[in-house]
C-alpha cells in the first residue's frame, strides 16, 4: 500500500515467488545429482591399497562427488522455485539451425576422430560449432581450430606421453621432429 491510498506499490509484482517449477531447469539439476551419483559410485569402486593411512586415491573423486550432489540439490531447489533464468530468456527461441550445427560437429568429432586423428576431427567439430554460433568465415575458423587443435595435441603427445588420435597431421609432424631429430 502506497502513501496515496489504494494503489499498489509497482515492485511488489517483482518480489512475487516463481510460478512453478521450471521443467528443463528440473531435468538439469536431476542430471547433476545423477552425475553426482554416478562419480561417487566410481570413486567408491576403486580399489584401495590397505597401504594407505587416511588419504588414498578415493578422496578427491569423494569430494568432487559430493560437491555434485550438493550443486544439483541447489540447482534442484532452485528449480522447484521456478528456475534461474530470467524472464528475458524464457521468451527466446531456441535456434534450431545452429543446434545442429553443434550435434553435427560432435558427431562428426566421434565419426571421423579414428581416421583422420585428433587435428582434423577437431578442426571439422571447431568449424561446426563456429557456424552453429554464427560464424561464416570458415577458413579463419579452420585455423583457429587447428591452432588449438595442435596445442592440445602435442600437449598430451609430448608432455603427458599421451596418444590421443594419431592421424594424417600428427603423423607428418611426428616425422618431421624424427627428421630434425635425426639430422
Amino acid at each position: 500500500m502506497s502513501a496515496h491510498g489504494g494503489q499498489t506499490d509497482p515492485g511488489a509484482a517483482d518480489a512475487a515467488p516463481g510460478s512453478g517449477p521450471a521443467r528443463g531447469e528440473t531435468i538439469i539439476a536431476f542430471g547433476v545429482i545423477g552425475l553426482a551419483v554416478m562419480v561417487l559410485w566410481q570413486a567408491w569402486s576403486i580399489p584401495v591399497s590397505p597401504l594407505y593411512a587416511k588419504v588414498g586415491p578415493t578422496v578427491v573423486p569423494v569430494i568432487a562427488g559430493f560437491g555434485l550432489l550438493l550443486f544439483g540439490a541447489a540447482l534442484l531447489v532452485s528449480a522447484l522455485r521456478g528456475g534461474w533464468q530470467p524472464d528475458e530468456e524464457k521468451r527466446l527461441r531456441i535456434d534450431h539451425a545452429g543446434l545442429a550445427w553443434v550435434f553435427v560437429g560432435l558427431a562428426l568429432n566421434v565419426l571421423t576422430i579414428g581416421t583422420l586423428g585428433f587435428t582434423l576431427a577437431s578442426v571439422l567439430l571447431f568449424v561446426c560449432v563456429t557456424r552453429g554460433f554464427g560464424s561464416r568465415n570458415i577458413a579463419r575458423d579452420a585455423a583457429i581450430g587447428a591452432t588449438f587443435a595442435l596445442i592440445a595435441y602435442l600437449g598430451f603427445a609430448k608432455t603427458l606421453n599421451i596418444n590421443i588420435g594419431a592421424g594424417l597431421v600428427e603423423n607428418a609432424i611426428e616425422w618431421v621432429i624424427a627428421a630434425v631429430r635425426g639430422r
